[in-house]
C-alpha cells in the first residue's frame, strides 16, 4: 500500500387538489419569489464573447492564501474554454447532450454493480502507445459545452500545476500523459512522466491496481488502467504513484493516479479529473480527509469559488445524511423525503429516494450532472404542480429534454413559486429561482431546469447546486449544503 503525508491543516482547493400536495403552511397561497429575468438573459450574452473570456483568463491565474486556510480557484468551463457555437442556444443543446451521456453513463455504472458484474472480465482497450504511432495532439469537440467544473492541482517533483475537472461521480484521478497515442487539446502543457523525480509505475500485483475495475498488464509487469464515461470517451494508460500538491499547502507522495496515453472525447482544455467519489481510489479517500465541500458559481459566470478539504462547514448549513450504498461506493446518496413547490409538499413517497435491499434506488448528489434528474412518477408531480404556480407566465413548449419552457423575453422579473428539497430531521433547502428556471438561449426562453429518467437512480445535478456550498463529511456521514456560501 502506498504510504501518504499527512497535515494537520486544512486545504481549499479553492390550491393544488388534495391529490397532488400537502399544506405546508396555514395559508392557502403559494410562496413565490421574484426572478431576475434580465440578469440570467445578459450572462447568456456574456459567455459568448471574447471579451468576458480574456477577463475569465486573467481572474483565473490567481490564488489567494491566508494564515489559517488555502483557496484555489474552482471554475466554471467558460472560464477556461471559450464556447465555439454560434448562439447560447447551441450551447445549451450541446451541454445537454453532453448531460444526458453523463447520466446514462452513472446509471450503466450502478446497474453492472447490482448484477453482479465482474469487473475483472474487463479489459482496457488495446491503444496502448507504441513509438511508431506518435502523433501530435488533436482536438477533440466532443465535450464542448459541457457544464464541468476546474481546480488547479500540483503534480510530480518538481511540481507543475494543471487545471483538472472535478468529478464526484468517479473513482480514479488521471491526466493526459506523454507520449500521447490519442490527447485532445488542454490548455497546460501535456504532463511528462519522466520529467517527475517522484513518478512511478504500479506494479500488477500492487493493491491499487487490483482496486481497479478495469485493469490489464503491460508486459507482465506494470499496471494498465481504463476508465470508460458511458458516451464512448474514456482514458487508458499506466496506473502509477505521484505527488500531489495543492498550492504551497503542502503535499501528498505516493498517491495513486491514471497516466493517461490515450484519451478520447474527454475534457477539452483540462489537463485531466480529480476523482472525488466515495471509493478507496478517490483522492479524498487517498489522502485521508475527513471532509471535503466545494461551492459551485453559476456556470455562465465570470466568478470563482474554492474546493476545500478537512475544513469546517458553514454553521448554518442544511444538514443531512450522507448515506452509502454497498453495491456502489462511489456515489453519495442523500437523505431527500420530499420536494415542495409553492408551499405545498409533493405527494411523493419518500421510498421514492430511498435505495431499497437490492441497491436499486435512492438519489445521489454528483458534481458532474448539470441537471437533477428524478424518477419519472416523481418528476411528472413536480412539473404539474409547477405548471398550476406559473400558469401566468407564457408558455413556450419544449426545448430538448426539457418539456416546461417559458417565454420571458418581455419580462425583466418574473414571480414564481418557491421550490424547496426538502431532508431527513425536517431539514429544508430552498432553491434560488436560477437553481430552477434556466436560459436555453438568449432571446428570453426559459425551462425548469430537472428532467424525468426511467431509471432507477435519482441525481441532484449542478444547476440546483449552484450558489450554495456543498458539504461532504465523511468522518460523520452528512452533507450539508450553505446557501450563498460561494
Amino acid at each position: 500500500m502506498a504510504q501518504f503525508c499527512l497535515f494537520l491543516l486544512f486545504i481549499s482547493v479553492v390550491s393544488v387538489p388534495c391529490v397532488l400536495s400537502r399544506s405546508l403552511s396555514s395559508s392557502s397561497h403559494p410562496h413565490t419569489q421574484i426572478f431576475d429575468v434580465a440578469a440570467s438573459i445578459e450572462k447568456t450574452v456574456q459567455v459568448l464573447t471574447p471579451a468576458t473570456q480574456n477577463f475569465q483568463q486573467e481572474a483565473i491565474k490567481n490564488t489567494h492564501f491566508n494564515s489559517s486556510s488555502i483557496s484555489v480557484s474552482v471554475y466554471p468551463r467558460s472560464a477556461l474554454v471559450m464556447p465555439r457555437h454560434k448562439d447560447y442556444a447551441a450551447l445549451t443543446l450541446s451541454r445537454l447532450e453532453r448531460d444526458s451521456a453523463r447520466v446514462s453513463s452513472l446509471t450503466m455504472k450502478l446497474q453492472l454493480a447490482l448484477n453482479n458484474f465482474n469487473h475483472s472480465d474487463l479489459k482496457p482497450v488495446e491503444t496502448m502507445v507504441q513509438p511508431e504511432d506518435l502523433q501530435t495532439p488533436i482536438t477533440s469537440g466532443a465535450s464542448q459545452g459541457s457544464g464541468e467544473y476546474f481546480t488547479r492541482l500540483g503534480l510530480g517533483q518538481p511540481v507543475k500545476e494543471y487545471y483538472m475537472v472535478l468529478d464526484t461521480g468517479s473513482d480514479i484521478t488521471w491526466v493526459q500523459c506523454e507520449p500521447c497515442s490519442d490527447c485532445y487539446q488542454q490548455s497546460d502543457p501535456i504532463f511528462s512522466p519522466s520529467s517527475s523525480s517522484t513518478y512511478s509505475r504500479l506494479s500488477c500485483d500492487a493493491a491499487q491496481c487490483s482496486a481497479l475495475e478495469v485493469s490489464a498488464c503491460a508486459n507482465s509487469q506494470s499496471c494498465l488502467y481504463q476508465v470508460s464515461y458511458g458516451d464512448g470517451s474514456f482514458t487508458v494508460g499506466d496506473f502509477a504513484t505521484e505527488t500531489v500538491s495543492f498550492g504551497n499547502s503542502g503535499s501528498f507522495s505516493e498517491v495513486a493516479i491514471g497516466c493517461g496515453h490515450d484519451n478520447e472525447g474527454l475534457f477539452v482544455g483540462a489537463a485531466g479529473l480529480i476523482a472525488l467519489g466515495g471509493g478507496s481510489l478517490s483522492l479524498p479517500t487517498q489522502i485521508k480527509a475527513s471532509s471535503f465541500s466545494y461551492c459551485f458559481v453559476d456556470r455562465d459566470s465570470a466568478s470563482s469559488s474554492t474546493l476545500d478539504f478537512n475544513s469546517a462547514r458553514p454553521g448554518d448549513s442544511v444538514i443531512a445524511p450522507l448515506l452509502r450504498n454497498s453495491r456502489r461506493s462511489t456515489f453519495f446518496y442523500v437523505g431527500l423525503t420530499g420536494i415542495s413547490v409553492g408551499g405545498q409538499m409533493l405527494s411523493i413517497p419518500a421510498s421514492v429516494f430511498q435505495v431499497d435491499g437490492s441497491g436499486s434506488g435512492g438519489i445521489i448528489v454528483d458534481s458532474g450532472t448539470a441537471v437533477t434528474r428524478l424518477k419519472s412518477t416523481a418528476y411528472n408531480t413536480l412539473r404539474d404542480s409547477f405548471v398550476k404556480y406559473t400558469q401566468h407566465l407564457p408558455s413556450a413548449g419544449k426545448f430538448a429534454l426539457f418539456d416546461t419552457c417559458y417565454d420571458l423575453s418581455s419580462m425583466t422579473r418574473a414571480s414564481v413559486p418557491t421550490l424547496a428539497f426538502h431532508f431527513s430531521g425536517g431539514k429544508t433547502l430552498p432553491l434560488h429561482p436560477k437553481n430552477y428556471l434556466i436560459p436555453v438561449d438568449s432571446s428570453g426562453k426559459f425551462c425548469l431546469a430537472f428532467a424525468p429518467t426511467d431509471g432507477s437512480l435519482s441525481i441532484i445535478g449542478n444547476i440546483q447546486q449552484q450558489g450554495t456550498r456543498v458539504s461532504y463529511d465523511l468522518a460523520n456521514n452528512l452533507v450539508g449544503f450553505s446557501p450563498d456560501k460561494c
